[in-house]
């Protein structure tokens, strides 16, 4: 059994009448990097939730870190991170960055518990990681998109999550940035941190074994694996506008 396996799930949000994610399999091993391509409302973002147990899975069966989802969802989303699409902060937001990327740990904490070196140790680790020293102590609301989603994806790796869920997070990121962030993935993955990646930007991936999954309306429509530099043609041959 992979870190991710789906057996022919279907998918819903609340109030929906019709399924988003259809009759879907999906297994992934430890350790892959996974970018899912796809036109807009192909599911790629669904499929994400899914996997984290955010939007109800009504058929087939999950499991994700070897527990099942649709009973497990708030075990699950311990052992996962997730940087999600476009995410601001209100500029009054009451938080710096250090107490963001903080939050991260609070999984690992357990209700009410404080944190201990441990949890600072790993915050400040994953701020440099990012590079974002100079900006600890700032509020999060004053920063610029892309330093959020710096802020964002350093709160991620402070979980130290066994599967790393990223919805488009080269979106605010000017091309070094995007570089930067592209060799701090490759470098989780290489310490056996699973990514999974939904993204239209494919010119910044690290030059590793990519593996390609596909959707099309809420179904994969092809899965495979190949190196960064063929990614972006083979997304373009297989999404149906």
């Amino acid at each position: 059994m992979g870190i991710i396996d789906l057996k022919g799930i279907y998918t819903a949000y609340e109030g929906g009448d019709r399924p988003v994610i259809k009759d879907l399999s999906l297994s992934v091993d430890s350790g892959e990097y996974v970018v899912v391509g796809g036109p807009n409302g192909a599911g790629k973002t669904t499929l994400l939730e899914s996997v984290n147990g955010m939007v109800s899975i009504t058929h087939g069966s999950a499991s994700v870190c070897g527990l099942e989802v649709r009973r497990q969802g708030i075990e699950v989303r311990k052992k996962v991170g997730y940087v999600l699409q476009s995410f601001y902060f209100d500029p009054f937001t009451p938080f710096t960055v250090e107490q963001v990327v903080l939050m991260g740990r609070y999984g690992r904490l357990g209700l009410l518990k404080r944190p201990g070196w441990a949890d600072i140790e790993a915050t400040e680790r994953a701020i440099r990681a990012v590079g974002i020293e100079d900006l600890a102590n700032k509020p999060i609301g004053t920063l610029s998109g892309g330093q959020q989603q710096k802020a964002l994806i350093a709160q991620n790796i402070a979980r130290e999550p066994e599967l790393l869920l990223l919805d488009e997070p080269f979106s605010n990121l000017d091309f070094s940035s995007r570089e930067y962030i592209t060799g701090i993935l490759k470098s989780l993955v290489r310490n056996g941190t699973t990514i999974m990646m939904v993204s239209h930007a494919f010119d910044g991936l690290p030059d590793m074994r990519i593996r390609i999954v596909v959707m099309n309306a809420g179904r994969i429509s092809y899965d495979g694996a190949c190196g960064a530099g063929e990614v972006a043609d083979i997304v373009r041959a297989r999404a149906v506008a």
